[in-house]
């Protein structure tokens, strides 16, 4: 009885070499474009991760934008008067400006849903 692992008939057993041999010149001409088993693969949780420590730096660079700009201003904005930090009142102008972005384009996707399902039905028939 041997414990080395059962080789299929049809394949040929694995060539034996030599220590300080140099590999086989005549290779087969994809043998070298296979990737190794250790390869690591772009995976959701990777990219949730990499997403994770990407807030967080924006995060951190916001809060020291902040830290810095203390000074207190009075923001006028039609009627209402507010007394803010500097960089209290710019973080709120930005995230205002991209909440006013993302519904410019959700209507906009909504827009090209429709034009595209009306095209589809138009097909259909």
């Amino acid at each position: 009885m041997t414990s080395d692992p059962p080789v299929p008939p049809d394949l040929p057993p694995p060539p034996v070499s030599g220590r300080g041999e140099p590999p086989d010149p005549v290779a087969t001409p994809g043998e070298y474009l296979v990737k190794p088993e250790s390869a690591l693969k772009f995976t959701r949780a990777a990219a949730l991760w990499a997403a994770l420590i990407a807030g967080f730096l924006i995060l951190i660079v916001l809060l020291v934008f902040i830290m810095q700009n203390t000074e207190s201003t009075t923001i006028h904005f039609f009627v209402w008067e507010w007394n803010l930090p500097v960089g209290v009142a710019i973080l709120l102008a930005a995230v205002c400006g991209g909440l006013l972005t993302v519904a410019v384009g959700t209507a906009r996707i909504v827009q090209l849903r429709r034009a595209a399902k009306r095209n589809l039905k138009a097909q259909s028939f």
